[in-house]
């Protein structure tokens, strides 16, 4: 096990080329250095250095062992000014959960938020259902949620981080496709795309609420709404999408706005109230600054 002692001894000798200046740049006598590196080239195996000449100089292996020598003592001095840094939150790690449809608005403006005030903090991200990324929060495998209600208040803190209306995706050869405004009641007669009631519980629970008083047909239940986009675009019929997913541009579909749907599409920021990653804490604080969508 190497000390950093015989690390360091190394290299102000390996830069000094004499073992005398050395030890005085070092504040210590020749002898206990010398012996210093004469246990770091028995530990490792090799000789460092080349005593036959007056000066002394790096073997071969001396000259690979300086450039990682330095390379650890260049870490080591780091490590506490890091290890500040951390319990300050302003670096280390932090795992972020998002739903799909949260990637076309909002997540990527957020990561460039973060990114600019703690370009120090490593995210990663995990793309996976509101009811999932609940589930990796308790297990902690998740530091943050972009997820949608219902969750437990109790258990979780949150913020609402996005709210948009909901469009009508229409196929472009529909009898209803254009670009007004369209009445829910026109909606009557015709096959709407729903949502899985399980996995997309909020969109299932939001979008049977505004068509209770509609008389439609139901088809293909489904999470994702990129997928729910391209069934629309194949003629299997239509649906409610939040309005940032127009930002796709699928070919074959048409955006319509609604006309008396007062019901917004949430996202929340949601976490354990028991988390004590300190670099979540700084990312949550982020929020309050977060630029407006253009």
């Amino acid at each position: 096990m190497l000390s950093l002692e015989q690390v360091r001894g190394f290299v102000t000798v390996a830069e000094e080329g004499n073992f005398r200046r050395a030890a005085e740049r070092l504040r210590m006598t020749q002898p206990p250095l010398s012996r210093q590196i004469q246990k770091l080239e028995r530990d490792i195996g090799v000789e460092l250095f080349d005593r036959t000449q007056r000066q002394v100089q790096l073997t071969p292996a001396g000259e690979v062992f300086l450039t990682e020598a330095r390379r650890l003592l260049a870490l080591a001095g780091a490590a506490p000014g890091t290890a500040r840094l951390v319990a300050a939150g302003g670096a280390g790690t932090v795992r972020i959960g998002f739903t799909a449809a949260s990637g076309f608005g909002f997540l990527g403006r957020f990561l460039n938020h973060i990114e600019a005030g703690l370009d120090r903090v490593e995210i990663v991200l995990r793309e996976m259902v509101s009811s999932d990324q609940f589930e990796n929060l308790r297990s902690g495998s998740l530091d943050l949620a972009l997820a949608r209600p219902p969750f437990d208040r109790t258990e979780f803190d949150s913020r609402l981080v996005h709210s948009e209306g909901l469009m009508l995706a229409v196929p472009e050869q529909h009898k209803l496709a254009g670009d007004d405004p369209i009445a829910i009641e026109e909606l009557g007669g015709e096959t709407l795309l729903v949502y899985a009631p399980g996995p997309a519980r909020y969109f299932a629970d939001l979008v049977s609420g505004i068509l209770a008083a509609v008389p439609y047909t139901a088809t293909h239940e489904l999470t994702q709404v990129h997928t729910m986009l391209a069934l629309v675009a194949a003629g299997r019929g239509l649906a409610l999408v939040p309005e940032t997913s127009t930002h796709l541009h699928p070919d074959g579909v048409r955006f319509r706005p609604l006309i008396g749907v007062e019901d917004p599409v949430v996202l929340h920021a949601v976490w354990r109230r028991d988390c004590a990653n300190p670099a979540l804490h700084r990312v949550i604080e982020l929020l309050d600054s977060l630029p407006p969508a253009p």
